[in-house]
């Protein structure tokens, strides 16, 4: 699928919604409950992304980046009513020929149920799993300590 005039992917900040971005955060499994400073602050440090529809924003989607050797790719999500249309894959696959992205030596995702729209763009399971850890927080934004 080809971006058109009325379909297009934006490295833009000043054309994302902020506001909208964090009320769909706030909602998914991997952010509930999201404050909208956070929000701000990783935007701000990210390399952000959106899917414009019509001159809306129906999607979106950030990178983690030292712009040289490797990116993390977090937070997509495209609205659900243009869910099922291609979109994601055309988005992902827009971002990832970037030239700030495509000479990358690793870029990693965590995904719970996406891994269809993902595939298809080039990534699959980590080839030595056993090489990464982690530090995992998952209710961190419904905690009063954090």
């Amino acid at each position: 699928m080809n971006a058109s005039p009325e379909l297009r992917v934006t490295t833009d900040k000043d054309e994302l919604d902020l506001e909208r971005i964090h009320e769909l955060l706030k909602s998914a499994y991997w952010s509930k409950n999201i404050p909208l400073q956070i929000v701000e602050k990783a935007f701000a440090n990210s390399f952000a992304f959106g899917l414009l529809h019509e001159g809306k924003q129906i999607g979106f989607g950030r990178f983690v980046t030292d712009y040289a050797t490797f990116a993390y790719l977090a937070d997509v999500f495209i609205e659900e009513p243009y869910r099922g249309r291609g979109y994601a894959r055309l988005l992902i696959d827009t971002v990832l020929a970037h030239p700030d992205i495509r000479g990358l030596r690793r870029i990693l995702l965590a995904t719970a149920d996406a891994h269809g729209v993902y595939a298809p763009c080039g990534f699959e399971p980590l080839a030595k799993p056993r090489n990464f850890m982690e530090i995992n927080r998952p209710d961190i934004y419904l905690r009063s300590d954090a």
